[in-house]
């Protein structure tokens, strides 16, 4: 299935403290991006959230206890079993596609170096979607939508629905957002 195929809801949660974890399990977003938890709850969080019919991508930078390894790749894959991975370093990227994790690279958009850098990351690791930040930048997420042939996704420093729209307008496919009131927009 291609991330393009999941999306219901053009918000993801980015979910980043157990708390708003339960408020992700009854919100309009159909995917969340889980950038909470360690070795010994992220299992959990993870079986919760797909028992309320969510796909999961996990942020491997943020989960604490997890190594950049193929052999902890090949485990998450194996026995967490999360929809994918988010990182923002390709090798990453490359060794989760390896092991069947669909993969999402996030790059910041910090400069005009930056952008290209990016665009050549994304063209040699070859991720599923590519989730840019900030993403108040449509400008930006036009240029890289016609520069790269993968979905975009929006996230960072968004908080109101005229700058999703304008993501969504400028070629994002999702806006993702750690708000959980953004969560229920029926987008």
């Amino acid at each position: 299935m291609r991330i393009v195929d999941m999306v219901e809801s053009q918000i993801i949660a980015s979910v980043q403290n157990e708390e708003d974890l339960q408020r992700s399990l009854t919100s309009n977003a159909n995917i969340v991006f889980l950038l909470t938890g360690n070795l010994m709850t992220i299992a959990d969080y993870i079986k919760q959230l797909k028992e309320a019919g969510k796909y999961v991508f996990i942020h491997l930078d943020f989960i604490d206890g997890i190594s950049n390894s193929k052999n902890a790749l090949s485990y998450v894959a194996e026995f967490w079993k999360p929809t994918g991975i988010i990182t923002t370093k390709s090798h990453i990227v490359k060794m989760s596609n390896e092991v069947g994790l669909m993969t999402i690279q996030r790059i910041f958009l910090l400069d005009r170096s930056a952008i290209q850098k990016g665009i050549e990351m994304v063209k040699s690791c070859r991720p599923d979607a590519v989730e840019i930040m900030p993403g108040i930048m449509p400008k930006i997420i036009d240029e890289l939508s016609s520069e790269l042939n993968y979905p975009i996704i929006a996230g960072g420093l968004i908080t109101q629905i005229s700058e999703v729209h304008d993501a969504l307008q400028a070629g994002a496919l999702a806006v993702s957002s750690g708000d959980p009131e953004m969560w229920n927009f029926d987008l």
